[in-house]
């Protein structure tokens, strides 16, 4: 079972590709197995969505009733599977191998634990199907399920790398949890739910001292309700009797809501709430009750863009169910409740601020509320009814002046007020607290009201209209000379001023320090590269195992370069025996060229030639032969192409051609005379010309390149290819 990371030859997402040796079931396709398409469908009902060749909805369960072999049917079931787990289906496959009854087998893998659990499952319900043996699907979804929301993203992270994608910014998960870096290289931005690189220890650390974040606001103008900081009960009442009966007594650095306490008249309410507030926090604050809804604003950047309100969690009575019932039968049953991330509501406890409020309604958990009579339960359930269209833009202004006077970049801005429409300063609202990374599901999946795109918002927030968060990466395949042409592409992107990241088989490369000496030339090396945030462009050699094993590094690469295709590089292992097959895998390199970006081929074989049309980008021809009919059809269209004539490398821009150096001057040639070496000569000038490098530079960089004894080790090793002197 392979896990193919990267693009490779069946997608450009993360596959696995299993093969399975279906044996004696080579001679048994399943419309000959008795009762196995009704166990399959009974199990498994949704898998009529699956459209499959025929094109329609239950076109697989036809091919199934028709008669289909095991491994078709156990890719479809893994699919189904991963769906009914909470994952989208996506890409699957199955294809004969040259040995009769395996098959590879390939499925879209969203996490790689969950597919291989899935993979299992499936093989187990299809013989458990075949040889009329029972099996328990429930508990098979239940497990998978489980494993997949173990593994998936937060809502609130997820919603974020989906409108990155949207923009086709890459991404890399950078840990189990949260972590999550955005482009590559230099380029990269990271985050971790709702906090970015740019959200500072200090900001978050003033959002977290609610009273430090208090006095800020208030000395820049915002609004904030009246209060200090006290050290004892007494001191909490006589704090309240200054500042004005009622009051809010709450934790100084807590969170979440806890040991927060509203509309406090009584001494006994505030000395009662000060001993449940002191254990959830470094201290307690007493201050204003402003009358009104409580309220998130979300802040990205300098603006505003969502906004939600609290509601008053209420139950009325029957004359029968006690009020803790009463909360189970009509608040907990909604379905938006929940413990988890997905759901917007969460489930309504009786805590100590709830206590408090019915004790205040002369009321308890196990009194029986008479018919009709409404209880207060919270005065502000959970916020997650959307009002961002509401808001008067005078509160959007104060909120966004909030955020930036504690220093965050994203910041849920926590405000009490009646009219959310109206200025604060009229209605007597205040800013209450400032939050460093806000949950978004308030605003993804709100309970009542239009979502919002916060993801795109936060994304656009980081990446401005026009940065892709890419840097220039170079991809470098084909049989021979790979290695050669990568660590010349490194050189020359190294004089151009950008600092290099090269991973090939001589190793890893910083710039010019050598980190690791080891064959490098595969994907955690290309990885490593890419999440180096000095890296200002990368170099990647990949091979055609690397290819079949592994997958690329990258998504999509700036310039890809297929140096040549020899018919004797196959990999029987892998089933590629012959030289379309080895094109096939090749073609991988071409196929993730970006739009704006260049494939770089050799001219001189015609399997390789053939790809330029599959390219999304430009193509550079190279090759020796400048006359051949490949090179001078592409020409004579507007092409560009690199190639030798009369002892010179010449670059051409259709008709225009410019004479770049002799090959007298390239040590690595030997003056010309190996015909090899020229060739990845030929190939890194082009890609080097598809990256803007002037021509200057890739003069004095293929002129010297051998000199300096860090070039010396180069593919195709030769006596002749160590210069030095």
């Amino acid at each position: 079972m392979l896990f193919l990371r990267g693009p490779g030859i069946w997608a450009y997402r993360p596959v696995i590709e299993a093969w399975v040796d279906i044996g004696e079931l080579e001679d048994y396709p399943s419309n000959t197995i008795p009762g196995f398409y009704e166990r399959l469908v009974a199990w498994l009902p949704s898998l009529i969505e699956h459209r499959c060749s025929v094109g329609e909805r239950g076109g697989f369960l036809q091919r199934v009733r028709q008669g289909t072999w095991a491994g078709h049917i156990l890719e479809h079931v893994t699919l189904e599977l991963q769906s009914l787990a909470g994952m989208p289906g996506g890409l699957g496959r199955a294809r004969e191998t040259p040995v009769r009854g395996v098959y590879k087998v390939i499925v879209r893998a969203w996490h790689e634990p969950l597919t291989r659990a899935a993979l299992y499952s499936a093989r187990d319900l299809v013989m458990a199907a075949i040889e009329d043996r029972p099996f328990d699907v429930p508990a098979t979804i239940a497990e998978l399920r489980t494993l997949a929301d173990s593994l998936r993203l937060g809502p609130s992270t997820a919603c974020i790398v989906d409108a990155a994608d949207d923009r086709d910014i890459p991404m890399t998960r950078l840990s189990e949890a949260n972590l999550v870096q955005l482009g590559y290289g230099a380029r990269q931005r990271r985050i971790w739910t709702a906090e970015t690189d740019r959200t500072s220890a200090i900001a978050e650390g003033i959002s977290r001292d609610k009273d430090l974040t208090k006095s800020l606001l208030q000395a820049c103008g915002v609004p904030v309700p009246e209060g200090r900081l006290v050290e004892s009960p007494q001191e909490a009442w006589e704090a309240a009797e200054s500042i004005g009966l009622p009051v809010v007594v709450k934790p100084c650095d807590g969170n979440h809501g806890r040991g927060v306490f509203t509309n406090l008249a009584t001494q006994s309410e505030i000395e009662t709430a000060y001993g449940i507030a002191v254990d959830e926090g470094s201290g307690v604050v007493v201050e204003r009750f402003i009358k009104g809804d409580e309220h998130r604003l979300l802040v990205v950047g300098d603006r505003m863009v969502a906004a939600a309100r609290g509601d008053a969690a209420v139950v009325v009575g029957d004359g029968r169910s006690t009020i803790e019932q009463l909360i189970e039968s009509q608040l907990n049953s909604d379905p938006r409740r929940g413990r988890d991330e997905d759901h917007p509501l969460n489930f309504i406890r009786l805590d100590s601020a709830a206590r408090l409020e019915l004790a205040r309604q002369n009321l308890a958990r196990d009194s029986i509320p008479a018919a009709g009579v409404q209880v207060l339960i919270q005065r502000n359930g959970n916020v997650s009814i959307d009002v961002t269209d509401a808001v008067h833009p005078s509160v959007a202004a104060a909120v966004a002046l909030a955020a930036r006077v504690v220093g965050l970049d994203i910041a849920g801005v926590d405000l009490v007020a009646e009219d959310i429409s109206q200025p604060l300063e009229a209605q007597r609202g205040a800013i209450v607290e400032v939050n460093a990374g806000p949950g978004l599901l308030m605003h993804l999946k709100p309970a009542a009201g239009q979502p919002r795109p916060v993801g795109q918002a936060i994304v656009d927030h980081l990446f401005p209209v026009g940065d892709s968060g890419r840097i220039p990466i170079v991809g470098v395949s084909g049989s021979k000379g790979k290695t050669t042409v990568a660590r010349l592409v490194a050189r020359l992107l190294q004089l151009s001023g950008q600092y290099t990241g090269l991973a090939c088989s001589s190793g890893l490369f910083f710039a010019k320090r050598h980190v690791e000496k080891a064959d490098c030339a595969n994907w955690a090396a290309g990885h490593r590269v890419l999440i180096n945030r000095a890296v200002q462009a990368a170099v990647i050699e990949n091979s055609n195992r690397t290819i079949l094993s592994e997958g690329l590094a990258y998504d999509r690469c700036q310039v890809g370069v297929v140096t040549n295709l020899d018919p004797a590089d196959i990999l029987p292992e892998f089933y590629v025996h012959e030289p379309e097959q080895i094109a096939t895998v090749l073609r991988t390199q071409v196929d993730v060229v970006l739009p704006g970006g260049t494939a770089v081929l050799n001219a001189d074989d015609p399997l390789l030639a053939n790809m330029a049309s599959l390219c999304d980008g430009a193509v550079i021809f190279f090759g020796m032969d400048d006359a051949a009919s490949t090179m001078a059809e592409h020409l004579a269209g507007g092409g560009r192409a690199v190639f030798a004539r009369d002892a010179w490398i010449v670059l051409a821009d259709g008709r225009a051609e410019t004479r770049l150096t002799e090959l007298s001057s390239i040590p690595l040639t030997e003056g010309g005379r190996l015909a090899f070496q020229t060739r990845n000569v030929l190939a890194a000038v082009a890609a080097a010309w598809a990256l803007d490098i002037a021509p200057d530079l890739i003069r004095a960089g293929v002129e010297t390149f051998g000199v300096e004894p860090a070039d010396s080790a180069v593919e195709n090793a030769s006596p002749v290819l160590e210069v030095t002197g």
